[in-house]
């Protein structure tokens, strides 16, 4: 998506000399714009998974403490049950901590691009053209493939979800059988 918005920017940029100048900052400031909202959504999105992570956290160190209570009155189903869940949050926490990371480096990056892009807006108003503008140099896009690493992270909190849905399920079948 930054990308986009750095390429039309770059093209403002080239045009602004032009008759069509006021136009090309009109395009650049609304790329800008743009950029500022997908900006906003990366900060949200680190934030949702900072605030699964503290609570998939929480809910480990519950998992914890009643196992050590079933294992203190010698409860062995009870403690069986509570390392299942154990490795599950433990795996979930693991997965969700990988995740913030890559978030917070991809909210970075795009920071700094947003950053680029104002600086460059502004030599425009001021009619600066930096002299990176007219050849742009072709570089590998580190927000797509963050994206794309989120994406598997995502795809797995997701399977993980969906298979203690069915543990807990299975559980309370177990519980309503008298099992």
């Amino acid at each position: 998506m930054f990308e986009r918005l750095k390429e039309t920017l770059r093209d403002a940029l080239s045009r602004a000399s032009s008759p069509q100048g006021r136009a090309a900052l009109a395009q650049m400031r609304d790329a800008l714009v743009q950029a500022k909202v997908g900006l906003a959504d990366l900060r949200q999105g680190v934030e949702r998974t900072r605030a699964r992570l503290e609570a998939e956290r929480a809910e480990l160190d519950t998992v914890r403490r009643r196992g050590k209570l079933a294992a203190d009155i010698d409860d062995r189903e009870t403690v069986r049950i509570a390392e299942q869940y154990e490795r599950k949050h433990g795996e979930r926490v693991a997965v969700l901590e990988k995740k913030l990371v890559a978030q917070q480096e991809e909210l970075a990056l795009a920071e700094h691009e947003i950053d680029d892009m104002t600086s460059q807006l502004r030599a425009a108003y001021a009619g600066v053209v930096p002299p990176d503008v007219a050849s742009p140099p072709p570089m590998p896009d580190p927000l797509e493939e963050a994206r794309a690493e989120g994406d598997a992270l995502r795809r797995d909190i997701d399977r993980a979800a969906r298979e203690a849905t069915a543990q807990r399920q299975l559980e309370e079948l177990k519980r309503r059988m008298g099992k």
